[in-house]
């Protein structure tokens, strides 16, 4: 929305193409987002001459300078002179016995479906992963009346107790803080603990919890679990945006390897909405041709990466979660693959050769940070699709020499 709005009132025709059917993503999803940021996007880009191209999720390049986005069950071909990627981010899921019951969710993706209307008044839920988004999330599901009844931080109590330190002279992060925890002080707030397994029959019946060599089973509705976030870079890796450390390379201009591609937020650093937002605005201007505007938030941008580099400290995965799978725990869901089956593969390569772990629908979206973080395996390359796509929309031949003239 930053990039948008920037871009646009910089003179640029603009065009915005979103997989959601409203603009915000997953932090400002849903009508019951009453910050006063999100609306003042909201009305930047009302405000802004721009065609909005909702609902479309891009899976290929068809031609250089072109990006091909499936809609409605028919493709829509987009050309570009310029283009800006904020493919944001999704949550990392670690394998653990149980994990695959109904119920068990991403914190963010629990909290996805409760802005959706499900309805969670009454229900028992334990929210556990790391990261900042689980106070936020456990906050969320309490001004919905649901009764929260625990809160596990796998990060240990040192860390945390350093990044609330090092934030005190940020009063914007330090009063969200203080108000995500004063919502949920009826929960009890887990430090260095984890899920090491979930039980039920037909769907989520209790959760098991490890604190160091104490374990205990809470009888639940749902378990909110997710281990921070993973960078969604398979847009950026189609176009060949050159990634460094899993992340999209940008220079001072957010603009990638290749010329004329920009990238904002999440996919060049997870550090949260408000690095998101002034990444957004700095690709925008420069896309737009406004140097000036963009250097002016240069300063604003160092000072968020700062942030984004302590929270990237504090909220590291102990090793100890490796332990996590059984034999037969399923790592790939999509091809049902196990752990058992996986352990002695060399890498992602061979796995998916002799496994099909990662070929399935979600394309090693979830399967791939797991591996990653179990066996330290890379995915390798992405080939499109990088989305599911109907027949029709992988076999349509674009009148492209058109769409070159007409962009």
């Amino acid at each position: 929305m930053a990039a948008v709005a920037c871009a646009a009132e910089g003179g640029r025709h603009v065009a915005v193409v979103d997989d959601n059917f409203t603009l915000g993503g997953q932090i400002w999803r849903g009508k019951d987002t009453p910050l006063k940021t999100a609306e003042v996007w909201r009305a930047r880009v009302a405000a802004a001459n721009v065609v909005r191209i909702q609902g479309a999720r891009v899976f290929a390049q068809p031609a250089p300078g072109v990006l091909r986005a499936e809609q409605n069950g028919s493709y829509v071909d987009i050309a570009y002179e310029k283009l800006i990627l904020a493919t944001g981010a999704r949550e990392r899921f670690l394998p653990f016995p149980g994990w695959t019951l109904p119920n068990v969710a991403g914190a963010g993706g629990l909290q996805a479906l409760v802005k959706n209307g499900l309805f969670v008044e009454g229900k028992r839920i334990v929210v556990a992963g790391s990261g900042p988004l689980l106070l936020a999330v456990a906050a969320y599901l309490k001004r919905h009346k649901a009764k929260v009844l625990a809160i596990c931080e796998q990060a240990p109590l040192s860390r945390l107790l350093k990044f609330a330190t090092s934030i005190v002279t940020d009063k914007e992060k330090l009063l969200q803080a203080v108000v995500y925890k004063s919502q949920t002080l009826s929960a009890p707030f887990h430090t260095g603990c984890w899920p090491v397994s979930a039980q039920g029959k037909e769907r989520l019946e209790s959760v098991t919890l490890r604190k160091g060599n104490r374990t205990w089973t809470i009888a639940c509705d749902y378990l909110a679990c997710g281990f921070h976030l993973v960078p969604n870079t398979e847009v950026p890796e189609l176009l060949g945006c050159r990634l460094l450390d899993g992340k999209v390379a940008v220079d001072e201009w957010q603009q990638t390897s290749i010329l004329d591609i920009y990238c904002a937020g999440e996919p060049t650093g997870v550090g949260g909405v408000e690095l998101a937002l002034v990444e957004g605005q700095i690709a925008g201007y420069a896309a737009a041709g406004l140097p000036d505007n963009a250097r002016s938030l240069f300063a604003e941008r160092a000072r968020r990466r700062k942030f984004a580099q302590k929270l990237e400290e504090a909220f590291a995965l102990d090793s100890a979660l490796k332990e996590l799978p059984q034999d037969d725990t399923v790592i790939c869901r999509c091809e049902d693959v196990s752990y058992l089956t996986l352990k002695d593969e060399p890498s992602w390569r061979a796995a998916k050769l002799h496994t099909r772990c990662g070929m399935g629908p979600c394309q090693g979206r979830i399967c791939g940070a797991a591996t990653e973080f179990l066996f330290g395996w890379n995915a390798g390359s992405v080939r499109p699709p990088i989305f599911p796509a109907t027949l029709s929309c992988l076999e349509a031949i674009p009148e492209l020499l058109e769409l070159q003239e007409t962009r």
